[in-house]
C-alpha cells in the first residue's frame, strides 16, 4: 500500500491495521537501518492517522438500540455520554 493508497476510500480499515501492526512489529524488532526506520515511522503514523479516522467516521454511523416504552426497539444515535 502506498502513501497515495492510504488517502484513496479504497483502501479498507483491515488493509491499513494489517500494514501498521507489519510496520509496527519491524521496529521492535530494530533489524532494519536508520533510515528505513525512520521511513516506516512516518509511514505508520500515516496509517494510524488513517484507521482513526476511519473508526471516527464508524463511531458517527452506530446507532445504539433501545426499547421503547410499549416494548418495541428502536434506534438512536449513540451518544459517548452514555
Amino acid at each position: 500500500m502506498s502513501k497515495a493508497q492510504t488517502k484513496d476510500d479504497n483502501t479498507s480499515f483491515e488493509q491499513a491495521l494489517k500494514e501498521l501492526e507489519a510496520i509496527v512489529r519491524k521496529l521492535e524488532g530494530g533489524s532494519g537501518d536508520l533510515e528505513a526506520s525512520i521511513n516506516d515511522y512516518v509511514r505508520g503514523t500515516e496509517l494510524k492517522a488513517f484507521c482513526q479516522k476511519k473508526l471516527d467516521e464508524a463511531r458517527l454511523k452506530v446507532d445504539k438500540i433501545v426499547k421503547t416504552q410499549d416494548g418495541g426497539l428502536a434506534t438512536q444515535p449513540f451518544s459517548e455520554k452514555e
